[in-house]
Formats: C-alpha cells, structure tokens, sequence
C-alpha cells in the first residue's frame, strides 16, 4: 500500500513538472504586436483594431516565459502620455483567461497623440507607443 502511494506521489511530480515546463515549452503567441525581454515575450491586440479617440475598446494580451522563468501572477496594464504627463481618465481591468492569457477591458484614449502601453508582468515591465489620431 505504500509503495502504491509513493509511485502515485512521483508520478503527481513528475506530471506537474510535464505541465509548467510544457507551458512554457509549447508556448505560442497568437498574432499581434510582439514585444520581448529577456525573460519574457508577449503579443497584444486591441478590439477594435483601430484606436479611436473617446472610444472604449479592448486589450487581449498573451505571454510566454523564455526557457527557465515563469509568468508572474501579478498582471497589470496601463497607458500614459510621455509628452504630456499623464494617464487615462479610467483604471483598466485584467481578467485572467488562461495561463498567461489576459483579457483587459475599460480601455479610453481620452486625446489624440502619442500613447505608451504598459505591461507590467511582475517584474518584467515592456512598453509600446501607439499614435492616435
């Protein structure tokens, strides 16, 4: 009987250990724009995929670990104004979809101009500028 539960408890390891090396392994981004640390690749999309000023749309963003790291379980994501110093008028909301799959909805560019998306993934922060008309 013991023996049964020790080979059930190694394989439960070695199943686990299949599964988080496997994500990051088999990790695809899906199309979008791509950006890359040394730790971490991500791609977003917005819906729709055309910014409007004064009109809400949606950020969907995946991440993959680079072999050896991990996807932190603290997401957030932001857009300011280099040139003007400032932010959006409204705090966006990330919903986890899957594992390193997000949804973030409330999205507002307020005014035309340069934007700077952020992506802070725990300790990995990456950024694109995106100009709104």
């Amino acid at each position: 009987m013991e023996e049964r539960r020790n080979r059930i408890r190694r394989l439960a390891v070695a199943l686990s250990a299949v599964s988080v090396c496997g994500a990051a392994a088999g990790c695809e981004l899906p199309p979008g724009v791509r950006l890359e640390t040394e730790r971490i690749e991500i791609s977003y999309r917005t819906n729709p995929a055309t910014i409007e000023v004064g009109k809400p749309f949606v950020v969907e963003l995946a991440a993959c670990p680079r072999k050896g790291a991990g996807i932190s379980e603290r997401v957030r994501l932001d857009a300011h104004m280099p040139e003007h110093r400032h932010g959006m008028n409204y705090r966006v909301k990330v919903i986890p979809l899957a594992y390193g799959r997000y949804r973030s909805e409330g999205w507002l560019f307020h005014m035309p101009g340069r934007w700077e998306f952020v992506f802070d993934l725990g300790a990995e922060r990456l950024t694109h500028s995106v100009r709104i008309e």
